[in-house]
């Protein structure tokens, strides 16, 4: 049987969760990763049918086996397409973990996931430092010289590729142009928001999360910004490292506990996913568990929110042709789908036009498009193909990851379209006087 940390006992592959699995076959055909190969190991099933052997002594943990439940992208689209409800996400993410404790699998890959997750991101300081110098490089001409001299590209293809994939570290943090308390536009408090400021979001999407406090504010929404929350936890879990992410969960609910509040708001796909998982994930934590459990249930995307708020917001006319695609945390770990697309329609004039394969995973997957660029690659180029054929001026997508990663496909296979977070372009339309 495999044992994780105590804390998740119940959670992960027990005997009751490994048989949910009927081996139908219904997930092959949402599988990215089964369509690239047409492996069985590479599917779905497959791999549960190697957790299986695992949980049960029949195999020893190998190099092929950590391998798989890496080239897995933890998308969940299996999960939307299975009939028997089996929690697929919950199980690859434990094998990841005892993969890693086994000490399967590559060692750059460990080493980046261990040294990135555990070290930057987990830190609020760490991930600042890291930041800042990271946006002086990016405005270095030593960048431009390393390009432009092909000096990059001979240590390594693609580390080069990779430099260019990672986003652009915002000038200001939004945790220094967002104040701890943002009342209403109009003084009327319709709703009490916490809001998530998030690591990645904070310092490379600072914008946006301005943009999302100054959409909020205009719902009439107080907004909530404490100072020490700290990073969700979501890219530490869907690797394996419970124990960070358990660590995260507990200090975010702490910190967010100082106030009362009617929501908890994220912006991101994969934070919210996770933050409404955080019941399940201290649910044998004597201490934090009731606590988890109310935090969870308050947890809302910034999308789902206005779309399920009932508060009308006023437009202004516009002539524009835009696509929608799912982030995979928020169409199949959330459900959320539709109530994107109804907060845009709502915006007179767009020309929303549906993306085929909107739901299939555009590759980014957290830190999968750096451990697995190819297969990333692989994935995008499908995604950047149906947007092309959308002849949309404008991709709209619900997560950070998302963002960067199809902007990237945009200038690797040459498809004219903006990418943009949805939240940012309702702030762009918005009418400022909201009497009017």
């Amino acid at each position: 049987m495999i044992k994780l940390n105590s804390n998740l006992a119940g959670v992960l592959p027990s005997d009751d969760i490994l048989s949910q699995c009927i081996h139908c076959g219904m997930c092959l055909a949402a599988c990215p990763t089964y369509e690239m190969t047409k492996l069985e190991r590479s599917s779905p099933r497959g791999r549960i049918r190697l957790i299986k052997s695992v949980a049960r002594g029949e195999m020893q943990i190998t190099d092929i086996f950590a391998d798989e439940m890496n080239f897995c992208l933890d998308c969940q689209a299996c999960e939307t397409a299975c009939p028997a409800g089996v929690k697929y996400g919950l199980m690859v993410e434990a094998a990841r973990a005892e993969a890693d404790k086994a000490g399967a699998g590559s060692f750059l890959k460990r080493f980046i996931k261990r040294f990135a997750l555990k070290y930057i991101l987990a830190s609020n300081k760490n991930l600042k430092i890291f930041s800042r110098i990271l946006y002086l490089y990016q405005k270095s001409r030593i960048r431009k010289f390393i390009h432009s001299s092909g000096f990059i590209r001979k240590i390594s293809p693609h580390l080069a590729e990779i430099d260019k994939l990672a986003p652009r570290v915002s000038a200001k943090f939004s945790d220094k142009i967002i104040k701890e308390s943002i009342l209403p536009l109009n003084g009327e408090v319709k709703y009490r928001i916490a809001f998530l400021k998030g690591c990645l979001m904070n310092v490379m999407f600072a914008e946006i999360n301005k943009d999302t406090v100054d959409v909020l504010s205009a719902y009439g929404c107080e907004v909530y910004t404490p100072e020490n929350q700290v990073c969700c936890g979501s890219l530490h879990a869907h690797n394996g490292d419970f124990e960070t992410a358990e660590k995260l969960a507990k200090q975010n609910i702490k910190a967010f506990m100082q106030k009362q509040y009617d929501f908890l708001i994220s912006n991101s796909a994969g934070c919210s996913a996770f933050m409404k998982q955080y019941g399940d994930l201290l649910k044998n934590d004597s201490e934090f568990s009731l606590e988890a459990e109310l935090f969870s249930g308050k947890v809302k995307d910034i999308m789902e929110f206005l779309s399920e708020a009932g508060i009308q917001l006023n437009f202004k006319e516009i002539q524009e042709k835009v696509t929608y695609h799912d982030a995979c945390h928020l169409a199949h770990a959330q459900k959320i789908i539709e109530q994107p697309r109804n907060v845009l329609k709502r915006i007179p004039g767009l020309d929303l036009i549906p993306l085929e394969e909107s739901t299939w995973c555009c590759g980014s997957a957290g830190i999968y498009n750096i451990t697995r660029y190819d297969d990333s690659m692989v994935i995008l180029e499908r995604k950047m193909k149906n947007i092309k054929n959308t002849n949309a001026e404008i991709v709209l997508t619900g997560n950070p990851g998302c963002i960067s990663q199809i902007e990237y496909g945009a200038k690797k296979f040459n498809v004219d379209v903006q990418v943009m977070h949805p939240v940012t372009f309702i702030k762009k339309f918005l009418i400022e006087d909201q009497d009017k």
